[in-house]
């Protein structure tokens, strides 16, 4: 018990000193205006850094992660099906199906999957 805190207390105090000496020596002892700008050709942008973005784009890319995700957990639903009852595989697989099928119709029917 006595070595496993002293191990733990001499590892914190390790990362601690790191850290420490990390942080000290990445200072940067000159400030430069050129350093400091995100463009260092000399020159200043001439347009904005930031560009739209299409929030339908954003929101059809969240809808497309959330059923990939989606899949990923059906995939292990067809290797349980030796194991477990078939009663209670066929009744929890109808009802993550039927929960899938009413988001898929809730966004189809809030018009979130049209592109245009």
């Amino acid at each position: 018990m006595f070595t496993m805190l002293t191990i733990s207390v001499i590892t914190l105090m390790v990362s601690y000193i790191v850290m420490t000496l990390a942080t000290l020596l990445s200072k940067k002892t000159i400030m430069d205006r050129e350093k400091n700008s995100p463009y260092e050709c000399g020159f200043d942008p001439k347009g904005s850094a930031r560009l739209p973005f299409s929030l339908r784009f954003f929101l059809i890319a969240v809808i497309f992660l959330i059923f990939d995700v989606e899949i990923t957990l059906l995939l292990p639903i067809a290797s349980t099906l030796n194991l477990t009852n078939m009663f209670s595989w066929f009744f929890t697989s109808l009802i993550f199906l039927l929960i899938l099928l009413f988001g898929l119709y809730y966004e189809w029917s809030q018009s979130a999957l049209d592109w245009s």
